[in-house]
């Protein structure tokens, strides 16, 4: 094997999911760069880059389990990783970082905005650790997840969209904000407490 070959190996075991998983990660990669972009400028036509991209990252996730079932026997041996490490960037850490964006800045929701991603990483190195465990011999299918799939937080950027669109983000968060032990805190960052400790919770949610 010449040296040229040994550069290019890696991208030569992709397979038509693996693309569309690195798809996934683009999309949510480029929604924390939208992010960037509003706090350095308030632009708010690149915010809603920011909203749009992690729905577009649902879409490819999605897209590239329909086409690794097509394509069973020539899955890629890096496909689970890459799919796990994808959906940390486009649905745990990029729906922080627009929480953080849009207000939740106090100390005491950074906490909990922290918290959700580790949850969501969390939940994922146990879903590849279990995922043998919880396949029905008889499919090769999945029969359910434990605790709720990281790529429902796409809820929370829904919900942030429309509070952007309403006017209602920053000190104007539904129920305010308020101090803490002299820190701020706003109630709206427990919907993240919440979305975390579901995803690393004990429920069976039946896998489509």
């Amino acid at each position: 094997m010449t040296e040229g070959t040994r550069r290019l190996s890696m991208l030569r075991s992709y397979t038509p999911a693996d693309i569309l998983t690195l798809a996934n990660a683009s999309c949510g990669t480029l929604s924390l760069f939208a992010c960037l972009s509003y706090i350095e400028d308030d632009r708010s036509t690149v915010l809603w880059a920011a909203f749009l991209l992690p729905v577009f990252a649902l879409a490819f996730d999605v897209a590239d389990g329909y086409v690794a079932r097509l394509s069973a026997r020539r899955q890629s041996r890096i496909g689970a990783d890459l799919d796990s490490l994808a959906d940390i960037v486009s649905f745990g850490v990029a729906p922080a970082v627009l929480g953080y964006t849009l207000g939740l800045r106090g100390l005491w929701d950074v906490l909990l905005l922290t918290y959700f991603v580790c949850c969501g990483i969390s939940r994922l190195a146990r879903f590849n650790v279990t995922s043998d465990a919880l396949t029905n011999v008889a499919t090769g299918k999945v029969r359910y997840f434990e605790g709720t799939p990281i790529p429902t937080s796409i809820v929370l950027v829904i919900a942030l969209a429309l509070l952007h669109q309403s006017g209602l983000t920053g000190e104007q968060f539904p129920l305010g904000s308020v101090h803490l032990a002299g820190k701020g805190f706003h109630p709206f960052s427990l919907l993240y407490f919440v979305s975390g400790s579901l995803m690393i919770s004990t429920i069976h949610v039946p896998k489509p």
